[in-house]
């Protein structure tokens, strides 16, 4: 079961006249990060929403957005008249004395530091139960679009890996072979520059053992074969969020089929390796999808 990063989720509410609407948008992060718009009124519980959200939705880059309508009106107003007339008389008076034209002093005057404030400074607490609901709600939505591009992302990351496994297949024919052709290849080389009567052949079987199992990739074959397979165990462990820990089993198969390149000394083998490479890299592009 893999979730992907990238998901969005929208909910709406109702409550004493007022229409609660909300979107959350996720995108890949490495940790998590929340930006919120939020309506002023809102702002007091921003930590309870982040705290929220980083609950249901582990990690990703967060964008929320809430808007509170009421009665038609996105934000509730309420006008200081009595601020309104300080302001007024106190232009005129300066209009006058200057001799200046008093046009749009209606205009200039609602712009005045709290001549025009929100309706409430904070959402009463029964109300923001049912915004806190709603985000909750969005949130959830937001994680089943996140199950379902992590369906496909699973079947995709199953394939590339089966692949690296179909690959490591062809290989172990090649190796008795591979080892006989080093051998022989050797042998001559040493008979063309060193003559086969000046060499010591105990010293020669000694130095070529040496010389072979530094070039074994057994042990690289097994640990490669185990890293798939605790892959496979990875991806179907219950946990939502384990795009680190794939991350992880990802770099441990890449360093495996480095060092059997590495080892190869084979035309053919190596052909394989760059094979599984390319397999590779397209898995790790898949698994920075996911959560």
């Amino acid at each position: 079961m893999l979730y992907s990063m990238t998901g969005f989720g929208r909910a709406e509410a109702r409550v004493n006249s007022k229409q609660i609407v909300v979107e959350i948008k996720s995108l890949n992060g490495k940790q998590f990060e929340m930006v919120t718009k939020l309506p002023p009124i809102l702002r007091a519980y921003e930590l309870d929403i982040r705290n929220l959200l980083s609950n249901i939705l582990f990690r990703g880059t967060i964008d929320l957005t809430v808007a509170i309508k009421t009665e038609g009106a996105s934000k509730p107003m309420t006008v200081n008249t009595d601020l309104a007339v300080f302001y007024y008389n106190s232009m005129r008076q300066i209009a006058d004395q200057l001799n200046i034209e008093q046009d749009n002093v209606l205009s200039t005057i609602m712009r005045m530091p709290e001549v025009v404030a929100a309706d409430q400074d904070m959402l009463p607490e029964d109300e923001w139960l049912v915004v806190k609901t709603a985000i909750e709600e969005a949130a959830r939505i937001l994680m089943v679009h996140r199950k379902h591009e992590g369906d496909a992302l699973h079947s995709d990351l199953q394939a590339r890996i089966k692949n690296i496994e179909a690959l490591l297949e062809k290989i172990l024919p090649l190796e008795a072979g591979r080892v006989e052709k080093i051998r022989t290849r050797i042998n001559q080389s040493m008979n063309e520059y060193v003559g086969k009567d000046k060499m010591d052949q105990n010293r020669f079987e000694q130095e070529m053992i040496y010389y072979l199992e530094r070039m074994d990739f057994s042990e690289e074959k097994t640990r490669l074969s185990q890293h798939c397979k605790y892959f496979y165990e990875m991806v179907a462990k219950e946990e939502v969020a384990k795009g680190k820990m794939l991350g992880f089993v990802i770099q441990e198969i890449g360093r495996e089929i480095n060092t059997l390149g590495a080892k190869a000394n084979d035309a053919t083998i190596q052909q394989m390796v760059i094979s599984m490479k390319d397999e590779l890299e397209k898995a790790k592009e898949q698994i920075l999808n996911i959560l």
